[in-house]
């Protein structure tokens, strides 16, 4: 059985007790964390392996970063999408038990009518494409992340408020599709899930106590792992940690 996990930390620098205790909690077999928000020379590397974990990291100054916190080391490190220019560190990749996990923190866009969307659309482009060859070279694998997609109505507390804003526009979720239309399939809805499943709530308005959040971090399995998966799940209850991330860890466990 393995077990892999994503989880935006939205500032290692804060949350790193909180993600030390969860991996105690949850030995999984690989953690991808999104918005590390360290530059190489501050990563935590003495204390991430002082508990027992191998790491590979890419951050850069205030924003993003990105990290894979594994239990065996990973191999053939990619960082960012190979064939597309990009100064942003988001996404980091390796290969943990034969498996190719890739971590990548989708950009936000902003707003529908900002160079951040183009930006967007410009990167998910970027990112199908690479997806494409390494699905290629590596069958059993993993794209897990924050999207910054809420790929359909019932992944929002309130789809008509949130119709046509970003992370619900028709263009993103045409390209969680296309994602998908690579061969992979998104682990959560392998599975009845309770109404009302969110990964994300805004630290504004009370609205992890009001339950109005998104979901918008998922784990993408390709074909070959598709069968062997027991179960998706968030994690709410680091939601209710003092000073908590905004985003809850999501795991997926596979058989074999």
């Amino acid at each position: 059985m393995k077990k892999f996990a994503t989880w935006n930390v939205n500032s290692l620098a804060v949350r790193l007790p909180q993600v030390l205790d969860w991996l105690a909690a949850h030995p999984v077999d690989a953690l991808v964390l999104q918005e590390t928000k360290l530059t190489d020379d501050k990563f935590p590397t003495m204390e991430i392996g002082e508990a027992g974990w191998q790491v590979q990291w890419f951050g850069q100054k205030t924003y993003n970063g990105v990290a894979l916190i594994s239990r065996e080391p990973a191999t053939d490190i990619v960082k960012n999408i190979t064939g597309f220019a990009d100064e942003q560190a988001r996404v980091i990749a390796g290969t943990v038990g034969g498996v190719r996990v890739i971590g990548g923190y989708f950009p936000n866009g902003q707003a529908p009518d900002s160079d951040k969307f183009v930006y967007k659309m410009n990167w998910l482009t970027g990112l199908r494409g690479w997806l494409a060859e390494e699905m290629k070279q590596h069958p059993e694998l993993v794209l897990m992340g924050d999207f910054n997609i809420a790929p359909e109505d019932r992944d929002v507390y309130d789809p008509i408020a949130w119709a046509g804003q970003i992370h619900c526009t028709p263009q993103e979720r045409e390209h969680f599709q296309q994602l998908v239309g690579l061969g992979l399939t998104d682990a959560f809805r392998l599975f009845e899930q309770p109404p009302k499943s969110w990964s994300w709530w805004d630290y504004r308005n009370l609205a992890f106590r009001k339950n109005q959040g998104l979901r918008i971090d998922h784990i993408l399995v390709s074909e070959a792992l598709k069968s062997r998966v027991t179960a998706c799940e968030i994690d709410k209850l680091p939601r209710k940690n003092e000073r908590p991330s905004d985003h809850a860890p999501v795991i997926v466990t596979i058989d074999g």
